[in-house]
């Protein structure tokens, strides 16, 4: 198998979109291991497991490796989790040939709205929807490695309140 590049941009919004999701995924994801900026994890894709690896890359973006595994195998590593699971719904988007992917958290990160859009090279120029709020694509703490262990319901602050903040 060869590893895909993903490279992608994150944003916090502003508004809902316009018009329906094409798609909409019940995701539960979970980290395994985590090193620097690689990290091992599970997630259920509605009734799917899905194994993901990721790496970092020199070039800028990561290498990312998936595997589809059983709901047995799945259930063993999501009861291995040192930290609760991420819990969310992501609505998907098709916005001028790019695939929006508006994420809606719940459980410890109730209240936390993530739109990432995957692109095809680092410098790719995109046009952002007037849906779009501040840029948290180099922002740790909105990655969602590091939502599993400090969820956004202990930021002390709400969503509004980080838009506004985010956009100074």
């Amino acid at each position: 198998m060869v590893a895909n590049i993903e490279i992608e941009r994150k944003f916090l919004i502003k508004t809902q979109p316009d018009g329906v999701a094409e798609r909409q995924l019940n995701i539960r994801q979970g980290y395994i291991a985590r090193e620097g900026a690689n990290t091992v994890r599970i997630r259920q894709q509605d009734e799917k497991y899905i194994l993901s690896i990721k790496t970092a890359r020199k070039e800028g973006g990561r290498n990312e490796l998936e595997y589809e595994i059983s709901s047995d195998e799945g259930q063993v590593l999501f009861a291995s989790l040192s930290h609760p699971a991420i819990v969310k719904t992501r609505h998907i988007y098709d916005i001028d040939g790019l695939i929006w992917e508006v994420d809606i958290f719940s459980g410890a990160n109730q209240g936390l709205i993530i739109a990432e859009v995957e692109l095809t090279s680092i410098d790719q120029k995109i046009a952002l929807p007037d849906w779009i709020g501040p840029e948290v694509t180099d922002l740790s703490k909105f990655y969602n490695a590091n939502l599993a262990y400090a969820p956004f319901e202990n930021w002390r602050i709400n969503y509004a309140d980080l838009i506004s903040r985010l956009a100074d």
